[in-house]
């Protein structure tokens, strides 16, 4: 009885591998990040206190590029509020980020002066103390060790949370003092100082002033032991 033969069959060539083309959101993505690449390293502009690099990275569009998409908007004769909403909804800016792309916006054309914020101008100051959250704060709450080194400054204290915070209103104008206290390790912590509601620039030039110079007191008080 005859054998029937099967003929080997040669092993079948690898299929190429096939690379879809990116889609055209995919392109239009890169084409903007290249695009703010190239504009950071062109302008170099620090508006509402932020650097292009960092408005960059958080956006996707670097100052320049912001200044000119809300000219072609028409933000410069639009609110505050109306600038940032569209910035937040139609270009998905993050809210915090949309407060910041809109004053610094406000700021390059003219619409608001630097340190001027949405409810005025601001002053702040900060110092790191060799002394114990804990004391920082007391120096702080307790009246009579506040006077020695805020010199019977007229504010009043509205609230806070133990430890952490604290508001208060500077009585002559009314405007507002935010102070928060951290905790740096063992003997150590840190107070900032916001002094917002403020009428002019000149005002947060001198409250800053007045700030810097307290600050250093408390500083030079807390650390003598006294």
């Amino acid at each position: 009885m005859a054998t029937r033969r099967t003929a080997a069959r040669a092993p079948s060539a690898p299929k190429p591998a096939v690379h879809k083309p990116p889609g055209r959101a995919t392109n239009a993505r890169k084409a903007r990040a290249g695009a703010a690449r190239a504009s950071t390293a062109r302008d170099g502009l620090k508006l509402a206190g932020v650097g292009t690099a960092a408005v960059t990275r958080a956006t996707g569009r670097a100052w320049s590029e912001w200044l000119a998409v809300l000219d072609r908007a028409g933000a410069r004769a639009m609110p505050h509020k109306e600038i940032a909403l569209m910035l937040s909804r139609k270009f998905e800016v993050p809210d915090w980020w949309s407060q910041m792309v809109t004053v610094g916006y406000e700021q390059a054309r003219g619409l608001r002066a630097a340190g001027q914020r949405a409810d005025g101008f601001a002053a702040s100051a900060s110092r790191t103390m060799g002394a114990p959250v804990r004391r920082l704060f007391d120096a702080w709450g307790d009246a009579a060790v506040r006077d020695r080194w805020l010199h019977d400054a007229a504010i009043e204290v509205r609230r806070f949370i133990d430890g952490k915070s604290m508001r208060m209103t500077w009585k002559p104008g009314g405007s507002c003092v935010d102070v928060s206290f951290r905790s740096r390790g063992p003997g150590k912590s840190q107070v900032a100082v916001r002094h917002g509601r403020l009428r002019s620039a000149g005002a947060a030039r001198t409250q800053k002033a007045f700030w810097s110079a307290a600050l250093d007191r408390l500083k030079a008080l807390l650390e003598s032991g006294r």
